[in-house]
């Protein structure tokens, strides 16, 4: 294949003579760079004519980069500006010409996460969710509350993030934007030099013009400039040098890095010291109040002066608690009316609606039995002013206490985030790969393909490959395996591991967003934000809570007013300093401040947030809450055999000839064939075949190309080499294509297969002409995973596309019952419905491409870490460092979550089912034992709080298994 450089690359990949290309000049659109491209069929393209009166439609659209049609394929590709016109406009354009528009691609996903501000039980996040969702071209919205934060899913030609946080602002929360799809690789900068604003208009249009940059962001104010990036075009040094080179003459700009402080932990610390504050201020008003009405009274020396009557029946100590009370009812108190407000306006409730309902019901009470006592000579009555600000002091405490308690749930996340280095060793090296300088540079700096230099006891800064040296690396803060690895050249490491020993070179292979640690911190992300189906409880309770409690609050006032007035109960049991009114008064706010719906929507995400941060630090990635659930279920566990079952490196042990072609002419057409495939064994059977062609034959590493290759799943491969046809496979392939199989063949297949080895067969032209005898040895672990989770009463099976006589070998070794072999991808998703069909919660544990179906099938999927993009795309859970104890491991942890779960609900459930009947007074006439309105304020807060605490007490979750290691 010839190369002709790079401007060969962006030319269109549909051309035909009786194709055409027209290029439209783009608009001077300033930051708006990002070009999309959008392919689809046209039908009823007969000629040149067709082609040109579509490209002249569509030419005419402002935002329409370039068009190409191709008649013979009636397709059409157009780049476009997305900001400028959308892919419905270019649609409509060409049905316009008269042409009917096929094939149309679905629309544009993106994605975006806000933090939520002002959240503060399970209907908050409802109402957040549902205004999300009102919004045109929003497809779907997840809404966490624990983690205060929402993922959002929109069409960008129908909305933007703009858009989407102004609904989230009328909802009544503060939103702020973490990160949409298009700027997951960002650099951060601060600019020197700058003397005015057409200094920014250079810098921006110096950097606008870079091909790979998406998105240019400066803050005037600051000198501060972000910058999205694509890492595969263009790094942050580059950028920082065309930001110098901008300056001219006199003009000389620097940039320099600088690091944000982290969104969700400044929000958190903010909120804390809100809290906290507020508590504080609020306390030294509630205190005095406290100490007037309840404690001074007690000891009549001290107390006689709040007694005094500043007008009638007015007392100095109403005034003062008054004069008290005020600010903190209406100044420190009121974020819990913009609470009511906002819920009350999307036609919902909230814990802000409990509180403002019970605090203005004491108050205003207060006013009244004030303004009584102002105007009357002989009134006397209790004013509840210490109701008021004790209940919101100690609420104000509790929030602070739980804000505090789940900033703990998320630090597994925190100290994965902060496993990379800050610095790292750039080298440069001249063309024969000598070192020519050395320089310490931040690991925000480095690009792809960077040589780096990591000495012993460093961190390891990106992902990258071994170029040169050797040392162990510790991996145990990634995989959580224990034992240091050896790493040679060619092999990979990952950034944030360190390197025990040695000094090696290594090559940056991926940076920012795509390495495999910010994989992992941005899939443990996704997983507390997604909401396991048992919160469905909480979210169904939260629906009628408050209006109940509401009611209920009420019906106590009435059953406790009315008696007493009828003085149906003794009189007795009302305190000498009220009379009936104010009793039943009291016992109703209890009931309204006692009730907690936020105990009840913080039990599911707390502990999910807290398991799956646990999770990934010990080297299982659970995604969300759902995979928790279903994992907890689990009662059988199917095994895919290679590379699961074991070690997933196969080597061929024997091979051998049945017919009369070379040795040199065998290996050179089983390479051929096998060389496209990514299945193991075939790489096993091509990298021993190559030994034996080197061994045989020429040193020429020049091999025959294959053509009509063809994969037959879970038998084989097919092609044509020459003029030959040859295939390679298991025995189902030569059945299925009636190669013929002779005595010495069934004898050495047999034989081999007893000894629990993959026997891989050549056909040429119909016949039998050699096979391969593959081993792959059982992991060292596998035989006692299988009996552990035996004693979990949870049952083993395999499932593999393997020969039976293997398949049975390796199943007998591990201590495997049930098998299923010769089976092909979807024959596994078959056999995995069987098993679903008798009633079995199923797992599938598996690697590769072949695995998918199975892994999508099975009610939890677990992928080997090790494996194909794929497979661990189609799983629930992915097992980091590809050791079967974490299939114990991930199942334990779930079961231990939906434990901690549960006893969070009836906790939550309990707390409410006893505190509220206890509030309302049940216990009163027997025992004389009632709740005072603050007192259950303060109990209010500590449901919360212990659920947060009873979700933390997971840190200290263990394996339950470990696997013994020489």
């Amino acid at each position: 294949m010839e190369v002709n450089g790079k401007d060969d690359l962006r030319s269109p990949l549909l051309k035909h003579p009786n194709g055409a290309v027209v290029t439209v000049v783009p608009p001077n659109n300033g930051g708006n760079k990002k070009i999309r491209t959008l392919s689809f069929k046209v039908g009823g393209i007969t000629c040149a004519s067709c082609v040109a009166s579509i490209e002249s439609a569509l030419g005419k659209l402002e935002g329409v980069q370039s068009v190409m049609v191709s008649v013979l394929q009636g397709q059409a590709v157009v780049k476009y500006f997305p900001q400028l016109v959308s892919a419905k406009t270019i649609k409509e354009a060409v049905e316009d010409t008269g042409f009917k528009v096929e094939e149309f691609p679905e629309q544009e996903i993106a994605i975006c996460r806000l933090r939520i501000k002002g959240m503060a039980c399970t209907s908050c996040s409802e109402s957040t969710e549902r205004a999300l969702l009102m919004v045109d071209g929003v497809k779907n919205a997840v809404v966490g509350l624990a983690l205060g934060e929402a993922k959002v899913h929109f069409d960008p030609n129908v909305t933007d993030t703009n858009r989407i946080i102004e609904a989230v602002e009328d909802a009544g929360f503060g939103a702020d934007l973490i990160s949409s799809g298009s700027d997951v690789n960002k650099v951060h900068l601060k600019l020197e030099g700058i003397t005015s604003d057409d200094d920014f208009t250079t810098i921006r249009s110096s950097l606008e013009v870079l091909e790979g940059v998406n998105h240019v962001d400066i803050d005037m104010d600051e000198h501060k400039l972000t910058i999205s990036y694509e890492p595969e075009i263009i790094g942050p040094r580059s950028l920082i040098q065309c930001i110098e080179q901008a300056g001219n003459g006199a003009k000389s700009y620097q940039a320099i890095l600088y690091t944000p402080p982290r969104g969700g932990e400044t929000e958190r610390q903010h909120e804390m010291l809100t809290y906290r504050n507020q508590f504080l201020w609020s306390c030294l008003f509630s205190v005095p109040i406290f100490v007037s009405s309840m404690v001074l009274p007690m000891f009549p020396p001290y107390g006689n002066w709040l007694d005094y009557k500043v007008i009638n029946m007015l007392s100095v100590g109403v005034v003062l608690r008054w004069l008290l009370c005020t600010p903190v009812q209406f100044i420190i108190g009121r974020r819990f009316y913009a609470g009511s407000y906002h819920a009350l306006r999307r036609k919902s409730t909230n814990m802000d609606v409990l509180v403002a309902l019970g605090t203005n019901a004491a108050y205003f009470y207060s006013i009244y039995i004030m303004i009584k006592a102002l105007t009357s000579e002989s009134f006397e009555g209790q004013d509840f002013f210490e109701t008021s600000s004790m209940l919101i002091s100690f609420i104000l405490l509790g929030k602070y206490l739980e804000v505090l308690a789940k900033g703990k749930t998320s630090d597994a996340l925190a100290k994965l985030t902060d496993l990379a280095p800050d610095m790292a060793y750039l080298l440069t090296l001249d063309g024969d790969g000598n070192v020519i300088s050395e320089m310490e540079i931040s690991t925000q700096l480095i690009q792809k393909n960077d040589t780096l230099k990591i000495v012993p006891g460093v961190k390891v800064p990106v992902d990258g490959i071994v170029v040169d040296g050797q040392s162990y690396v510790n991996e145990s803060m990634i995989t959580g395996e224990a034992r240091p690895v050896a790493k040679k050249p060619g092999d990979k490491v990952i950034g944030g591991t360190v390197n025990e020993n040695g000094c090696i070179l290594i090559k940056a292979t991926h940076v920012g967003s795509e390495t495999a640690l910010s994989q992992i911190v941005q899939l443990v992300e996704a997983a507390q934000l997604a909401k396991a189906p048992v919160q469905k409880l909480a979210d169904q309770i939260s629906k009628f809570f408050v209006p109940t409690v509401v009611v209920a609050a009420f019906v106590t006032w009435l059953g406790w007013f009315i008696p007493g007035q009828a003085r149906i109960y003794p009189r007795i049991w009302i305190p000498k300093s009220m009379d009936a009114f104010e009793f039943a008064l009291q016992f109703g706010i209890s009931v309204l401040v006692v009730a907690c719906p936020c105990a009840l929507g913080l039990a599911t995400p707390t502990a999910v947030m807290v398991a799956t941060g646990k999770g990934a630090s010990q080297g299982v990635l659970i995604k969300g809450g759902n995979a928790l659930e279903k994992a907890h279920k689990v009662k059988t566990v199917v095994f895919d055999k290679t590379g699961t079952l074991t070690v997933g490196k196969p080597a061929v042990v024997s091979s051998v000839l049945f017919s009369k072609f070379s040795m040199e002419d065998f290996c050179d057409m089983t390479i051929a064939a096998e060389a496209n495939s990514e299945h193991p064994i075939a790489k096993a059977v091509v990298e021993h075949a190559k030994k034996l062609f080197q061994k045989y034959g020429s040193q020429n590493e020049h091999f025959t190309d294959v053509k009509d290759f063809e994969v037959h799943p879970g038998a084989g491969v097919s092609g044509k080499v020459g003029e030959r046809i040859i295939l390679v496979g298991n025995k189902r392939l030569m059945r299925l294509f009636d190669v013929p199989l002779g005595r010495e063949v069934e004898d050495y297949v047999s034989e081999n297969e007893q000894l629990a080895r993959t026997c891989v067969l050549v056909a040429i032209d119909g016949k039998a002409a050699g096979a391969f005898a593959v081993t792959d040895p059982v992991k060292p672990e596998a035989a006692r995973v299988i009996s552990y989770l035996h004693s979990m009463s949870i049952s083993s099976v395999m499932v593999t596309g393997d020969n039976w006589a293997t398949a049975i070998a390796i199943a007998s070794e591990v201590g495997i019952q049930k098998v299923f072999a010769e089976t092909d991808p979807l024959g596994k998703a078959d056999k995995i419905k069987e098993l679903q069909l008798t009633g079995s919660s199923v797992a599938m544990v598996g690697d590769g491409i072949n695995d998918s179906p199975a892994l999508v099938a099975a009610d939890v999927g677990m992928a080997i870490g090790a494996g194909t993009d794929v497979a661990i795309e189609a799983a629930d859970v992915v097992l980091i460092k590809s050791n079967l104890e974490d299939v114990i491991t991930a199942i334990d942890l779930s079961r231990k979550t939906m434990s901690r779960i549960r006893i969070n609900y009836v906790w939550a459930l309990g707390y409410n089912v006893l505190g509220m009947p206890i509030a309302a007074g049940i216990l009163y006439p027997f025992t004389g034992i009632r709740l005072p309105p603050w007192l259950a304020g303060a109990c209010m807060a500590a449901s919360s709080i212990s659920v947060v605490c009873s979700s933390l007490l997971l840190q200290s979750y263990k394996k339950p298994f470990h696997t013994s290691r020489p």
